[in-house]
């Protein structure tokens, strides 16, 4: 391909990506998050929740709470890695973290981790060692 093609080829591309609206955001991205809740049972071993459907480029706060009965782990690492993550709340202490692969509850208690997920798939939440015992779910991000 041409010089003159290839410029006119790039012209046309950007013009159509422009008139397609790819990028839309305005304003604020982390703010007016939507709620999102997984409640833990280690006495029943479920999640009250199994199935979460998400969209790219959305904040959401994922409020993570644990009966306490048992000390667990939460892991989520393929949605952590695959989304920007703005902080994680516990008892309104804030930390600021550029990555996650889990959270840990020694007692009852809950964990609020705020994210923008940036990558479409599916992507599991499970405790270690419950995960075939019911303690398991999946982020479908589209």
């Amino acid at each position: 391909m041409g010089a003159t093609k290839m410029k006119s080829f790039l012209v046309a591309a950007t013009a159509a990506l422009l008139l397609t609206g790819a990028a839309q955001a305005e304003g604020n991205l982390a703010a007016n998050g939507t709620d999102l809740t997984l409640e833990i049972n280690t006495v029943d071993l479920k999640f009250s929740q199994e199935v979460w459907e998400l969209e790219t480029g959305k904040y959401y706060q994922l409020d993570i709470t644990s009966d306490g009965n048992e000390e667990i782990s939460v892991v989520a690492p393929e949605l952590f890695r695959n989304a920007w993550i703005n902080q994680i709340v516990v008892n309104d202490l804030e930390v600021k973290s550029y990555g996650l692969y889990s959270v840990e509850f020694d007692d009852a208690g809950t964990f609020n981790i705020s994210f923008v997920p940036i990558r479409p798939g599916e992507y599991e939440i499970y405790v270690p060692g419950y995960e075939n015992r019911g303690l398991k779910g999946k982020f479908i991000v589209k």
